[in-house]
């Protein structure tokens, strides 16, 4: 069985459990400007960057503070949680270890600023990923192509090589423009559509080399 080429990881929800945190940091701001978050702002927060959940809270509050502000607030709220609960999602560092072990090239591939990043990391550790990038590090964050192109291209290779590993619709539509083959793990009750090159589990626990290897053949190929 061939291994994958590289496996491109999100961060939040995928590696790491602090969706929720990035939640309760847009609820607060979203209080703060007398708005109660519900299920109808959960598909312009979960998974979402910064900008675009400041862009959102914007418009619909009609507040007077600036979208720059509120991405400075979320940001710090989101920030300060993460600094003090950082846990990994089940089965995430076992899979981290065997890739490591296996000598798979992996990419950090986050939509989160780089000071949260540079958070999780510290608690991650740095040695599991080959490269990693942050939502400063492209043009266009997800769920445009562009962080997941880059990732591959810092590693020399193809992202059609690739498998991404995600948890939100956001993500999932990044990996896939950029033609990787995408393991999806949802982290939260919004649902992932499903599409040509997009396997779908529960958890990461019991994730293999195999798995991931197969999952970059096309339909019909041979080992």
């Amino acid at each position: 069985m061939k291994n994958p080429a590289a496996v491109l990881f999100d961060m939040d929800g995928t590696l790491v459990d602090t969706e929720h945190l990035w939640w309760e940091a847009s609820a607060e701001v979203a209080a703060e400007l007398g708005l109660t978050l519900g299920d109808a702002d959960v598909p312009e927060v979960l998974g979402q960057a910064v900008e675009h959940t400041a862009a959102h809270l914007h418009r619909v509050t009609g507040t007077s503070r600036t979208e720059s502000e509120l991405a400075s607030r979320l940001a710090e709220l989101f920030t300060s949680r993460v600094a003090s609960e950082v846990v990994p999602r089940p089965g995430a560092l076992a899979l981290l270890a065997a890739l490591q072990e296996a000598k798979v090239p992996t990419a950090l591939v986050s939509a989160s600023p780089r000071q949260v990043v540079d958070l999780v990391l510290r608690t991650l550790g740095t040695q599991w990923f080959t490269v990693t990038l942050a939502a400063e590090d492209t043009p266009r964050t997800k769920p445009e192509p562009d962080p997941y192109l880059a990732a591959a291209a810092r590693l020399g290779l193809a992202p059609a090589d690739c498998v991404a590993v995600e948890d939100t619709p956001t993500g999932v539509a990044s990996a896939h423009a950029a033609g990787c083959a995408v393991l999806a793990v949802p982290s939260s009750d919004v649902p992932i559509a499903p599409a040509e090159r997009i396997t779908l589990l529960d958890s990461l626990v019991g994730v293999d080399l195999a798995l991931l290897g197969s999952l970059t053949r096309p339909t019909g190929q041979a080992e």
